[in-house]
């Protein structure tokens, strides 16, 4: 089938000759054929040299770039790219950790896939669209994953009801398409998690955070420990295992204090320096003057879209500010944003401005961000949405 075309307008096929995989709306001249949103286009500059093939869909983002080029996607091309991620985890990701078993297996633009998350839980492989063109991939997707040499799949889980947007006589449900599991038990360096990927935020665990959990085992020994924004207490279960004299758990839904309990006894089951509360985080930060030495601020996206920007810094400077302005001297804080429109830059001057209203001496100890399974590609800077910072506050 002749694929429609996409004509670009003078001086707009620029991003795009520096592998930039999006096409936006204002970018395009004409269309030659009348593509359905999800269908494959291809991309031409104004003297029709065939630049990109890629989804086509509604919105600013008018195309989802797959290949630079006169590459034809084709069934093969599905198997080779994740086939090429499922190297690159083998090679210098988490696949190879005899005390890991869960991990990012494709990250989207970063391994050439734009709209496309999957994430590997023991055995299962949750499938989660944030394009309707990946959408209708989904048996070749769920093909080349069975086909997948030396990775242990049993189950793949589709989950995409809440990334995918709403369009008429299109009914996305969640579901099991392969095997049969909705939940299951994962292990993070030997730590082990309880996750429902059908109940469970994003895919059902926060996998990006790992490496930072890991460092801040590192820095728990002998504190008291606040954990904020806990989900299923990830971060808990790591300062427990490091040493840390107390810890408390906060999150403002009854199920992730449900969950991070049970992670929390299912690695420690005598334990008895864990507590765990269900209320908001602004509430509970307006009095715990000097009761914490370490206080982790993993907060949801404060900003999925440019328009809220200004009042998701807003944000993250009220939240760091109240944090330091109450945490004993000397104190670390481990600070998170994970809204992709959320510049480093940004981020950072937001806890800049609350440092400086604190009163507070505050230093830098590290920079943060998404740890090896979720690559960034160097073209596409965007995809470095996990912005962190470690700080010692005097």
């Amino acid at each position: 089938m002749e694929l429609a075309k996409v004509i670009l307008k003078s001086g707009k096929d620029i991003s795009l000759r520096r592998k930039h995989p999006w096409v936006f709306s204002g970018a395009i001249k004409k269309i030659l054929g009348q593509p359905a949103e999800g269908d494959l286009v291809q991309v031409f500059d104004n003297k029709e040299e065939q630049l990109a093939t890629g989804h086509y869909q509604n919105g600013s983002i008018a195309i989802r770039v797959l290949s630079l080029g006169e590459e034809v996607i084709g069934d093969d091309f599905w198997k080779n790219k994740i086939n090429n991620a499922w190297a690159l985890r083998n090679e210098a990701g988490p696949a190879n950790n005899d005390d890991t078993n869960v991990f990012r297996l494709v990250n989207a633009e970063g391994d050439g896939l734009p709209g496309l998350i999957i994430d590997y839980y023991n055995g299962t492989a949750v499938i989660q669209m944030h394009s309707l063109g990946m959408y209708r991939q989904l048996e070749n997707i769920k093909s080349a994953l069975l086909e997948i040499e030396g990775l242990k799949i049993d189950t793949i889980y589709h989950k995409s009801s809440n990334t995918l947007p709403k369009r008429d006589g299109i009914e996305i449900i969640d579901e099991v398409i392969y095997g049969e599991r909705e939940e299951g038990q994962v292990t993070e360096y030997g730590n082990t998690f309880s996750v429902n990927w059908r109940r469970g935020q994003k895919t059902g665990f926060f996998i990006d955070q790992r490496e930072n959990r890991k460092l801040l085992e590192y820095y728990s020994k002998g504190k008291n420990v606040l954990n904020m924004f806990c989900f299923s207490g990830g971060f808990s279960v790591y300062a427990i295992r490091g040493g840390a004299k107390l810890v408390h758990s906060v999150d403002s839904s009854v199920h992730a204090i449900d969950l991070t309990r049970e992670n929390v006894k299912s690695n420690f089951p005598a334990c008895s320096i864990h507590e765990a509360f269900a209320t908001d985080a602004f509430d509970y930060l307006q009095d715990i003057e000097n009761k914490y030495d370490l206080i982790i601020l993993d907060p949801p996206a404060f900003a999925k879209h440019h328009n809220v920007l200004n009042n998701a810094l807003q944000g993250y400077k009220r939240l760091n500010q109240k944090a330091m302005e109450q945490i004993r001297p000397g104190g670390i804080l481990f600070t998170f944003s994970c809204s992709q429109v959320v510049s480093k830059e940004n981020f950072r001057k937001s806890v800049f401005a609350a440092a400086a209203n604190s009163g507070r001496n505050v230093k830098i100890l590290h920079q943060l961000t998404q740890p090896v399974d979720h690559p960034v590609s160097i073209y596409h800077p965007e995809g470095e949405y996990l912005k962190g910072l470690v700080l010692k506050v005097d």
